[in-house]
């Protein structure tokens, strides 16, 4: 390859991340028609080359800042009645926290289907890979995109493809049943975003997220963009999980095959990804945003509680990771909502800045811990048919490694050194503590409540008398077993060396939330 056309490929990375997943959606069905088996080798090699872009992308915006990208020539602007000109063209914005963000979707898409060629026995001639594709394609265009026009589509894309893998066992009633769940609370949650959409455009005349933050730094809040605010939180706390609205995450997580619920966790996060974007970029000089930053609080708080006791009642594992899940939403909903809160109060800025960088690093650090405790689910019921806990027994002698993987899954969900759970809670306690001690308080509860069904369920599968049934069962084939040594190694990579991934990522990401002048600034 000739430099200048490496030069054409980073130049235009970020357009390629969407446009290659994409593409290779809709090749993978004609792949597989022709040469049959072949279509999952092609999709790890398209999985593999949006990983590079991603990547490329992510180091140049920590190296060089908030990169801009046109789609199409240059752009264009129009001239609002403020004096403002912004761009209309479509437009993709990417910082430190949506690159991130990207690398970390597009790092568990590729692990995920490395994983599914075996892990998953049916997948029914391309159709899973293709919608792996998509769903991958519809994450990373949401969380690049600077625009509503784009979050819309993306959000709709992303939505769409996860009911199809959700729903891709068929011949399950549960999983057609899971599928219609999370199917009505995308189409509320999508509606709620559309309103808050048009009611920014019809108030503001542009759909660029940088041009409406400063049209209404400069014009003031109207009750217009008040409700858009409510509609787009409400939205968006829908779609990651959290208490109340968290009904579909266990039926969804526990219905659809493993490789799909460790991406779909991932998917989760865009929503939480885009109540920050529109919390903290969009409305933090709101005078009223403390108004959604304790809603943060109080539904972070209730996801602690309801999703740590819940674990504590599940017999089936993928259920009970489900619920372990919901407690770790509440962690992140309550870091961020205290670095919110703490922005218009002096006195609390230091430690909202270290919640805002714990949030974001337990962000990170769920999407891999959560994923390797699915994966690791998935093998278990790939050896032995069932995830009863009380039907399973004494693995640890057939699957030892398997054992030692969902142990580290298990250890950084509770918390536990050297994992990254464990990293990443330690700067929630600290931070939310100076805020308010009760916060901290009922984390730390509810990470000790965790533990114990965890551990439940590592003894129940893996410790006492084998059962005579499993008693010709082996170890997870290879290629499962390296998806989850990658996720693995990520999990404790991150514990050891906290300190490296806070100050080059988290740090850099959470002061990009609070620098609304430099995204802004790109734009316009």
């Amino acid at each position: 390859m000739t430099p200048e056309f490496i030069s054409f490929i980073l130049q235009n990375a970020p357009a390629l991340c969407v446009a290659v997943p994409l593409l290779s959606a809709f090749i993978v069905p004609l792949f597989r028609k022709k040469w049959g088996k072949a279509s999952a080798a092609f999709t790890l090699i398209a999985l593999l080359l949006t990983e590079c872009l991603v990547l490329s992308v992510f180091f140049s915006v920590l190296s060089g800042g908030t990169r801009v990208y046109a789609m199409g020539a240059d752009i264009p602007e129009r001239t609002l009645p403020s004096g403002l000109s912004v761009p209309i063209r479509i437009i993709l914005q990417i910082d430190v926290l949506s690159a991130i963000m990207g690398l970390v979707g597009a790092t568990i898409a590729l692990i995920s289907v490395l994983y599914s060629v075996q892990g998953v026995r049916d997948k029914a001639d391309g159709k899973f890979f293709c919608l792996m594709l998509l769903m991958l394609t519809g994450f990373i265009g949401f969380v690049f995109t600077g625009d509503f026009f784009n979050i819309f589509v993306f959000f709709e894309i992303l939505s769409i493809s996860s009911v199809g893998l959700i729903a891709f066992w068929l011949h399950k009633q549960e999983a057609v049943e899971a599928g219609f769940k999370y199917l009505s609370i995308s189409a509320v949650a999508s509606l709620f975003v559309l309103l808050a959409i048009g009611l920014l455009y019809a108030q503001h005349g542009v759909l660029n997220i940088a041009a409406i933050s400063q049209d209404v730094m400069l014009s003031g809040f109207a009750i217009v963009d008040v409700i858009a605010l409510g509609l787009l939180a409400a939205g968006f706390l829908m779609k990651c999980g959290a208490v109340p609205m968290h009904y579909w995450v266990p039926d969804a997580y526990g219905e659809s095959p493993e490789a799909v619920t460790a991406i779909l966790a991932v998917a989760s996060q865009a929503s939480l990804y885009a109540l920050l974007r529109v919390s903290f970029t969009m409305f933090g000089s709101f005078p009223l945003i403390d108004i959604i930053a304790w809603a943060m609080i109080i539904l972070g708080a209730l996801s602690l509680f309801v999703g740590s006791t819940m674990c504590l009642r599940q017999r089936d594992l993928k259920r009970l990771i489900a619920y372990g899940g919901i407690s770790q939403t509440g962690f992140i909903l309550v870091a961020m909502g205290a670095g919110l809160a703490a922005i218009g109060h002096p006195m609390f800025a230091d430690f909202g800045l270290k919640a805002m960088e714990g949030g974001i690093f337990h962000m990170i650090n769920h999407a891999f811990y959560e994923a390797l405790l699915f994966l690791s689910a998935g093998a278990i019921i790939y050896a032995t048919g069932t995830r009863d806990l009380d039907e399973l027994g004494g693995l640890a002698r057939k699957m030892p490694l398997t054992a030692i993987l969902f142990l580290v899954g298990a250890m950084a969900m509770a918390g536990l050194p050297p994992s990254n759970g464990f990293a990443s809670k330690i700067l929630i306690y600290e931070s939310v503590y100076y805020f308010n001690p009760l916060l901290a308080v009922i984390a730390l509860v509810s990470s000790v409540i965790v533990t114990v069904p965890l551990v439940k369920a590592f003894c129940a599968v893996f410790l006492g008398p084998e059962v005579k049934k499993f008693s010709g069962i082996k170890e997870t084939p290879k290629g499962m077993l390296l998806a989850m040594f990658l996720l693995a190694a990520i999990v404790l990579l991150f514990g050891l060396f906290p300190g490296i991934i806070v100050e080059f990522v988290a740090r850099p990401a959470a002061e990009a939330l609070l620098n609304w002048n430099a995204y802004w600034g790109m734009i316009l």
